[in-house]
């Protein structure tokens, strides 16, 4: 199953940005991983979709907001205060099933993807 990502872009050291993951089957739970150049795929921010609950990697934490619409089966990354060091493509990943929020930190949690959106961050 394809996740539907989009929002990336070009900005400024210090700018904002909004990425939507749009999912077409149920969620328990949905995550965002970033990959940048030549480095592993990392985790961003998760949330379990019952009852909201987040979890953030230690880099994103306050910069970052992982939130949800669930009439519209859609999770966002509100991203802040952005650094050229989260230059990266980013993905969303989901699962229909519900486990503890700190567990979707995990991509193999996630059965479905999208495909990537690219944020770059210019110093």
């Amino acid at each position: 199953v394809q996740l539907q990502a989009s929002g990336g872009g070009l900005v400024q050291a210090g700018d904002s940005l909004r990425l939507s993951c749009t999912a077409p089957g149920r969620i328990g739970g949905a995550g965002w991983f970033r990959q940048a150049p030549g480095k592993d795929r990392e985790f961003a921010a998760a949330m379990r979709w019952t009852d909201g609950g987040t979890y953030y990697t230690d880099s994103t934490k306050g910069r970052f907001t992982i939130s949800r619409d669930r009439a519209k089966n859609t999770v966002y990354l509100q991203m802040n205060s952005l650094k050229p060091e989260d230059t990266a493509v980013y993905y969303c990943g989901s699962t229909p099933r519900t486990y503890n929020s700190g567990y979707y930190r995990l991509s193999s949690a996630h059965d479905s993807w999208g495909q990537g959106t690219l944020v770059t961050v210019s110093s």
